[in-house]
């Protein structure tokens, strides 16, 4: 039976952990981090938003004529919006599952 955190062994399991420590390394340059990924999507989202907002404004002083880009605007900055929200509670549903794991 090996230890899962690795506080008990010898200096091969102490050679394994230094090893898995490396490759975790060197996975997290190969890709952006969450944080990363998230804060970004939340800022097109709110470009989205703002969008919609400035064509209902066109629309109702007159700028704009085309109602059916104003709907199109107006459908893609809510399911954005949706989406990002359900987004929120998987990670609020992750955080609380992680909250209720005995150590």
């Amino acid at each position: 039976m090996t230890d899962p955190l690795g506080l008990v062994g010898g200096a091969q399991q102490t050679q394994q952990a230094a090893g898995l420590a490396s490759n975790k390394r060197a996975g997290e340059a190969a890709g952006p981090a969450f944080k990363d990924l998230l804060m970004e999507n939340i800022e097109q989202v709110n470009k989205l938003q703002q969008d919609a907002t400035q064509a209902i404004e066109d629309l109702s002083t007159g700028r704009r004529d085309d109602v059916e880009s104003v709907l199109l605007a107006t459908a893609k900055a809510d399911t954005a919006f949706r989406l990002l929200q359900q987004v929120r509670n998987k990670v609020f549903e992750a955080y609380a599952e992680i909250q209720q794991l005995r150590v």
